[in-house]
């Protein structure tokens, strides 16, 4: 009867997590959701790439009980060869579970190790560990997902059971079919921005991920301030941070003579360079998704300014010319002020605006973290919304992670 509800409540877990589009946000849901139903502390997420593991996503309630308030675990990225020296890499070559109840004491004969450097330098002991591989529907591990610590109610360490096993490599392959179809989108989106990068050389695909890794931080803490649903910031997030991603998309209809001018730009080049944000809303017209009502409010907004001095204002799309009852005297769309201006395109523009400043360009050498942050506070209630400035502030340490895992 038991393993009836395990297996009912697992299939609503895993039903869940399928909906999920972005993989960091994907690998976050599996390895929360998992650790919650099995009670680990701790967990990994590799994925393959060739013939390599990437370490790609770890929780640790223990390390991060030891965190400051709303700080989140910061670890540093690596790959493993996928072969019989680690556990996880002889879980990916061999297809198989592993289970061991005290990692310290495994059996000497073993062609895998553990690696107890991590433990020394955290100062966390691990213990029991469940290792297991996402295969797909040809048997090929594309990642291994590792639980640590099975806790009871009062803290103490159990093994896995043999029962946990078979759950877990039952929901392993199904998740395989989530991650694969992720990984997919997350191409199907960068091989949209490898465009506009071919058009303008600042628009890699590193920025795009940290302006997508900001922003996401800065709605979940805005949307929670708020008082909005948790599945609620879950949903809206995950379309939100594609979204974001493709906030430059309109620039591929911009000349390469203005986009990849090594000076200043002059004032009829800067007009022109400005419709980027209606041509890149133009791609997302007449919205059948979220997702494309996200794309279109963040690629159309993101450079308009809280003191109603930024672009492209009231325009309609599909012209570039004002919406009725929005012209300027001189015959310009009148720019959006305050929270006219929709949420996504406000935490996009100080998303977009700090990792220009901590970036080198041709015109300009990257800034320290120091300057950035000031300038982001100097232009609080000009050109951006102050109740997110404030926000930005309490998630640096966040956007310092976000840095290192997408590096310039």
């Amino acid at each position: 009867m038991r393993r009836n509800q395990d297996v009912k409540i697992l299939s609503e877990v895993t039903n869940r997590i399928q909906e999920v589009k972005d993989i960091d946000l994907l690998l976050e849901e599996i390895l929360t959701r998992l650790r919650r139903f099995f009670g680990a502390d701790a967990g990994s997420i590799y994925l393959r790439e060739g013939d390599v593991l990437r370490f790609s996503y770890a929780q640790n309630d223990t390390l991060e009980s030891r965190l400051p308030p709303g700080q989140k675990l910061i670890y540093k990225l690596f790959t493993i060869p996928i072969n019989q020296n680690s556990i996880a890499g002889y879980v990916a070559k061999e297809g198989i579970v592993l289970n061991i109840p005290n990692v310290y004491k495994m059996p000497q004969d073993k062609p895998y190790k553990f690696d107890y450097h991590f433990d020394e330098i955290s100062n966390y002991k691990t213990q029991s560990m469940i290792t297991v591989p996402m295969l797909n529907q040809r048997g090929i591990a594309i990642g291994v997902v590792q639980l640590i610590n099975r806790k009871d109610r009062n803290g103490k360490v159990l093994p896995f059971t043999k029962e946990n096993e078979e759950l877990l490599k039952t929901v392993c392959a199904t998740l395989a079919f989530a991650v694969e179809r992720a990984q997919l989108t997350r191409e199907i989106v960068m091989k949209m921005i490898k465009m506009a990068e071919l058009r303008d050389p600042k628009e890699t695909g590193s920025h795009v991920n940290r302006v997508g890794g900001y922003s996401l931080v800065l709605y979940q803490e805005w949307a929670r301030n708020k008082g909005i649903p948790e599945e609620q910031i879950r949903r809206e997030g995950d379309t939100f941070k594609i979204a974001a991603m493709l906030h430059d998309v309109g620039k591929v209809a911009i000349s390469d003579v203005i986009l990849k001018k090594p000076a200043k730009l002059s004032e009829e080049e800067y007009q022109v360079m400005k419709t980027h944000t209606f041509l890149g809303a133009r791609l997302f017209a007449d919205p059948k998704s979220e997702f494309e009502q996200a794309a279109l409010e963040v690629a159309l907004n993101h450079h308009e300014r809280w003191d109603g001095k930024g672009y492209p204002g009231h325009v309609d799309i599909t012209t570039g010319l004002p919406l009725p009852g929005y012209e300027m005297p001189d015959g310009s769309p009148r720019p959006k002020k305050g929270e006219e201006i929709p949420i996504f395109g406000r935490i996009v523009a100080i998303a977009d605006v700090y990792d220009a400043l901590l970036s080198k360009r041709v015109y300009k050498e990257d800034w320290d973290e120091d300057k950035a942050v000031e300038e982001i506070k100097s232009c609080s209630g000009q050109n951006f919304d102050p109740e997110l400035v404030e926000i930005f502030l309490s998630c640096l340490p966040t956007f310092r992670q976000i840095r290192e895992r997408y590096p310039h």
